[in-house]
């Protein structure tokens, strides 16, 4: 009797364990369904948002005025590297939306935005259409407002925004700001040079070359033996350029001669005495306007933000009503001295956005 209860008791336990371990085969299947099921939605869902890469895009923000070639040379530059050339945009605004408007689940590897620009007279390109002239606090206002389009998925943390504007390297603040506004779902690396890009010259189709600046009150020159003078006491260290012949020369002849160019950069206050206790004042010299320009702080911040000398302007005035209106002019004559290889055969260093010394990424 007890040998038929053993045999029973032992039929009972194994037929459970088989349940048991069916069941835990079932139900590890169901794990292992669900689990490729999910992983099968996923790759679908991969490949859906996948994006192909964009030939570069250059936007050029500006165009020629006169005997200026800017723009064309830029143009022709690009055009023979097969880039994709928009013109008519001339600020941030409408640069997001073209971009908005003219992509389709796809990222550009790199954007080119090209301004025919110096540091002192800063970018002809706008903030927003027909608005303020571009800066970091121009471009932060209008992000912070809500006033700039959102961009779409046109980059991502691969894309290069490389701006052709020279000096602009050394614009930090002015380059992170750039770097907010073309989010999309990631931030896009900003990249740009502290040299001067230089486009369509006798030796090179695009080069870089480190500028040097010498002021004067425009149309009162001291003359180019002088402004020589002046220019080497400002950069001592610089022991290579001949700063007479340099100040002569408007043309690169050899490859890395030095040469210059010319720009006036002007400035106004318009100060309104209609409403104000103070007499509006009467100046009789320039001396005199530039002690009233060192006495008001704002004012005086404007021309130091410039880092040029009150002295270097010329200086005039006037009244309107109750407006007094100031107008400050200097010339600034830039040498222009290009960069080449320091060994091998006398050629020009290639703009390599990759090269930090060459191109600062932000």
């Amino acid at each position: 009797m007890k040998t038929l209860e053993k045999k029973s008791w032992l039929f009972t336990t194994i037929l459970l364990l088989g349940i048991t371990l069916v069941s835990c085969n079932s139900e590890s299947k169901k794990v292992e369904q669900k689990t490729l099921a999910i992983n099968v939605k996923e790759q679908t869902k991969t490949d859906k948002v996948k994006k192909t890469v964009k030939e570069p895009i250059v936007f050029l923000t500006g165009y020629d005025k006169g005997n200026e070639t800017f723009y064309k040379n830029a143009s022709e530059y690009f055009k023979s590297k097969n880039y994709k050339i928009v013109n008519g945009q001339y600020s941030i605004e409408e640069i997001i939306n073209w971009l908005n408007n003219n992509t389709n689940n796809e990222v550009y590897g790199e954007i080119h935005i090209v301004n025919k620009s110096n540091p002192y007279n800063g970018l002809s390109l706008e903030t927003l259409v027909k608005g303020e002239k571009l800066s970091s606090e121009t471009l932060r206002r209008a992000i912070v407002k809500g006033e700039l389009p959102i961009l779409n998925e046109a980059v991502n943390k691969k894309t290069q925004i490389i701006m052709h504007a020279n000096g602009l390297g050394e614009n930090e603040d002015l380059l992170k700001t750039i770097k907010d506004a073309f989010y999309a779902d990631e931030l896009p690396n900003v990249i740009a040079s502290p040299y001067y890009s230089i486009f369509n010259g006798e030796f090179s189709k695009h080069y870089l070359a480190k500028p040097y600046y010498v002021f004067y009150p425009t149309a009162h020159s001291p003359g180019k033996v002088d402004l020589s003078k002046e220019i080497a006491k400002k950069y001592p260290n610089e022991k290579d350029i001949s700063w007479y012949d340099a100040l002569n020369n408007e043309n690169e002849r050899y490859v890395g001669e030095a040469y210059f160019t010319k720009v006036n950069i002007p400035i106004k206050f318009e100060l309104d005495y209609h409403n104000s206790d103070d007499e509006l004042p009467k100046f009789k010299i320039a001396e005199e306007v530039m002690d009233f320009i060192e006495q008001h702080d704002e004012l005086y911040a404007q021309v130091k933000k410039l880092n040029i000398p009150l002295e270097k302007f010329r200086w005039r005035w006037s009244v309107k009503n109750s407006t007094l209106i100031i107008k400050g002019s200097t010339t600034c004559l830039t040498v222009l001295k290009p960069l080449i290889k320091p060994y091998g055969e006398l050629e020009h260093i290639k703009p390599d956005t990759n090269n930090k010394r060459l191109y600062e990424t932000h």
